[in-house]
């Protein structure tokens, strides 16, 4: 399966709490890590306990996840997604290492849209942003 067809994929599985499938996606030995959180996550297991529905952290009730842009090249897609939580909206871009159909490894910057407030010495220089 083409890289990009497996990421795609596991976003599909991951909105459909599909962890089953999803683990079929990620080789037992990848390494995801969080920057942001400054956090790894070593090994398929983990990954899906850290993202299945048995995490305490997130809700039971299925959150759409919107792909809002996906691109590949070669064994690297990059993607970024929107996911609605609660009263938050959460943002990722992904970079993912695709061989042989698993995913072995990927970098996500997570936020939330907003989250860090512009310094006021930029005001002259940019305007808001507004969400598409």
């Amino acid at each position: 399966m083409e890289p990009l067809n497996v990421v795609a994929q596991l976003w599909e599985r991951i909105e459909a709490h599909d962890w089953d499938g999803v683990a079929k996606l990620i080789a037992e030995d990848a390494v995801i890590e969080w920057p942001v959180s400054g956090e790894r996550i070593v090994g398929r297991a983990n990954f899906i306990a850290v993202n299945s529905d048995d995490c305490y952290a997130y809700s039971d009730e299925r959150q759409p996840v919107e792909v809002l842009r996906i691109l590949a090249d070669g064994d690297l897609v990059v993607t970024e997604v929107e996911i609605p939580q609660d009263h938050v909206v959460y943002r990722a871009v992904s970079l993912w290492t695709v061989r042989d159909g698993e995913i072995v490894a990927a970098r996500e910057y997570w936020t939330s849209p907003g989250q860090d407030p512009a310094p006021r010495w930029r005001a002259g220089h940019v305007e808001p942003l507004v969400a598409d």
